[in-house]
């Protein structure tokens, strides 16, 4: 395993929430190194930060684990508004959206919607100058229907101060299906001066191992919700036995649905908010359980 090779968790709108981010980090949190987490994206909703993104954010500040909010947005204004309000509520590093694929948002112009606007990314690259006590990073694609769209915003991205640049390698257009545009990724990456971070279908140890040598990093999602022994599998250089591999996603599952119960009212909105968890569950995990797991949320005693 390379030294310096970054482990991060990806924001998925609605599940690495911050009850999920909590039991995965007690349970994995000392087993595979430095990982940052990311959290679900923060935006603006009616000209003001959405309450109920900030609070996923700074509920879990101080917590231990090095936690970095995402932001979406359309233009300047609402990304002074969102790095401003982030910045007094404590943040010190802020990721960038511009790689959402879902058609509400790029239709706006927000997420893989900025890649079709190189004015407006240009004109966010001139605002971070504004915020020197801020670490940005960006996550993107390769463009809205286009992969070479990427291509015109190399200059851009470069003029911006920026730890890192998350890339998945497929379009808007493609949302997570379709083959990843390998070629086209190592194309624009290598026009950019920054670390490049690899996103996309990273689902076991190996996948990791096979980028270390060309990239700076890793940014999984989907991998961790089927696999939440991924990274510590990885750190540790021995991949775990299947049977421990789900014990470790049906723990998870039970404990985020704990915390939760806290927040949510009632069992009705808190099954809705556990099932779409068990779209991930592993391929091997008993059928009848992952069938009770998507009726109930979540499996209780079996």
């Amino acid at each position: 395993m390379e030294k310096d090779f970054k482990l991060m968790v990806a924001p998925l709108q609605g599940l690495t929430v911050a009850e999920w981010r909590r039991v995965y980090f007690d349970m994995f949190g000392n087993s595979q190194g430095l990982v940052e987490y990311f959290t679900p994206f923060i935006r603006v909703e009616k000209g003001v930060v959405r309450a109920r993104d900030l609070r996923d954010f700074t509920s879990d500040l101080n917590k231990g684990m090095m936690l970095t909010p995402q932001i979406i947005f359309k233009d300047a204004e609402e990304w002074r508004l969102l790095v401003d309000t982030l910045a007094e509520a404590g943040a010190e590093r802020v990721d960038m959206n511009m790689g959402c694929p879902f058609p509400p948002q790029v239709k706006k112009g927000r997420g893989a919607g900025m890649l079709s606007i190189p004015d407006r990314v240009a004109e966010i690259a001139d605002e971070m100058a504004h915020y020197p006590e801020i670490q940005f990073s960006v996550k993107m694609r390769l463009g809205v229907n286009d992969p070479t769209e990427a291509l015109a915003l190399a200059y851009i991205i470069n003029s911006m101060p920026l730890r890192h640049v998350t890339i998945h390698p497929r379009t808007a257009k493609q949302q997570y299906k379709g083959n990843l545009l390998l070629s086209e990724m190592k194309e624009f990456s290598s026009m950019l001066k920054h670390p490049i971070v690899f996103n996309g279908e990273i689902a076991n140890p190996s996948d990791i191992d096979a980028l270390t040598s060309d990239y700076d990093g890793v940014m999984v999602g989907r991998g961790l919700l089927a696999r939440p022994s991924l990274f510590a599998e990885y750190h540790s250089g021995r991949e775990l036995p299947i049977k421990q591999r789900e014990e470790a996603f049906l723990n998870l599952i039970n404990n985020t649905s704990s915390l939760l119960e806290d927040r949510l009212c009632g069992a009705a909105q808190l099954r809705d908010k556990m099932k779409p968890y068990w779209e991930y569950a592993p391929a091997s995990l008993d059928k009848k359980i992952v069938k009770i797991g998507k009726k109930k949320g979540v499996i209780g005693s079996i």
